[in-house]
């Protein structure tokens, strides 16, 4: 068989099916880097976030604030029934709380704590404190009167409160305190977070008499919780 020398030889132009699977090679690609990039950028913010948080707990040893409960005195607590048929209540708190700052080197410049008085779900009585600062090593006495002024309630709110007034232990009290705190460190200051405080082990009894009743508080304990909120979620 004769070759000519001279001829050129064939060759098949892509079709535009190989074209095409070139480009779809090529954006996978670029996909896959961007993934890869992406990962590998957050990695690193959240290594140094964690090691921001090492130097900061070595230097600082933060802790949370602790919280105990005094005394509760219940001087109004009336139960009402209206010619409708409605259950009103009315009540009266005193209440006398403390709060330490166990820390050596921080400061917590707390807002207005929100005071909510409750027995199993039933609100009781509501009132506030205002905002102060907790220096270091330091203890603040919070005194606050807590009324409600006859509010309405429910038939199985009413149930609840009469057959627990009827308990040989008394009324069980929850006292719920939400507010925020800023943390000051030396010259810097943090972003106001919020905070929730549950005081739990409180039993009182109606008063009798002028004289108000002295709720039991030996076994009154504070739990104290972080409220981070993100987007509409409060965790």
């Amino acid at each position: 068989m004769y070759n000519n020398p001279n001829r050129v030889s064939y060759r098949p132009t892509p079709t535009a099916y190989h074209r095409h699977n070139r480009r779809r090679c090529s954006g996978r690609r670029c996909v896959c880097m961007c993934c890869f990039w992406s990962i590998l950028i957050i990695c690193i913010i959240f290594l140094l976030a964690a090691i921001a948080g090492a130097i900061f707990y070595v230097l600082y040893h933060p802790q949370l604030p602790t919280f105990s409960v005094s005394s509760l005195k219940i001087s109004n607590f009336n139960l009402t029934t209206s010619s409708d048929d409605t259950t009103h209540l009315t009540t009266k708190l005193n209440l006398t709380l403390s709060t330490k700052n166990p820390n050596k080197k921080l400061i917590y410049n707390y807002n207005t704590i929100s005071i909510t008085a409750l027995s199993n779900q039933v609100v009781l009585a509501k009132g506030s404190f205002p905002g102060f600062t907790s220096s270091t090593n330091n203890i603040t006495i919070i005194h606050s009167t807590l009324s409600m002024v006859s509010q309405v309630l429910d038939v199985d709110s009413v149930s609840s409160l009469k057959s627990d007034l009827k308990r040989k232990a008394g009324l069980p009290v929850t006292i719920l305190m939400d507010t925020m705190v800023e943390v000051k460190m030396d010259k810097l200051k943090s972003k106001r977070v919020g905070i929730r405080v549950t005081c739990k082990g409180i039993h009182g009894s109606t008063p009798k008499g002028k004289a108000p009743a002295v709720a039991s508080t030996n076994n009154a304990k504070c739990k104290v919780d972080l409220r981070i909120k993100i987007l509409k979620w409060t965790f």
